[in-house]
């Protein structure tokens, strides 16, 4: 399964309701993951551009854009972005295929971009 990070922001009108009724959000967040067979890793609020930080373990990329939509309909939200975190071997075979180096040829070459 793969991992990916959100970041979230709550709309004020959630922050007020949350200001009078205090309730753990990471139970809400755990039913959405684990209706796509995921996990909920981690969930934390923050000082900043945004208010909150999930770590997600899917089993794809769809599933958890179902999660990501199931989340923003509610429209508790103003702001949800999701990040893919791929794992080394897995970001390594992306750039460098196990068949070799493709059109690439080899590292330091420039129309790799990686110079």
């Amino acid at each position: 399964m793969a991992l990916y990070l959100t970041r979230f922001s709550y709309t004020p009108e959630t922050w007020a309701r949350l200001g009078q009724n205090p309730e753990d959000r990471r139970e809400a967040a755990r039913a959405y993951i684990e209706a796509v067979g995921g996990k909920l890793h981690g969930f934390w609020y923050a000082f900043g551009e945004y208010d909150g930080y999930n770590l997600w373990e899917a089993p794809d990329n769809v599933s958890m854009a179902a999660v990501a939509l199931a989340i923003c309909g509610g429209g508790a939200l103003s702001k949800f972005e999701t990040t893919p975190l791929p794992d080394v071997p897995h970001f390594s075979n992306l750039i460098w295929p196990p068949t070799g180096w493709g059109s690439c040829g080899r590292v330091g070459q420039e129309s790799c971009g990686l110079v």
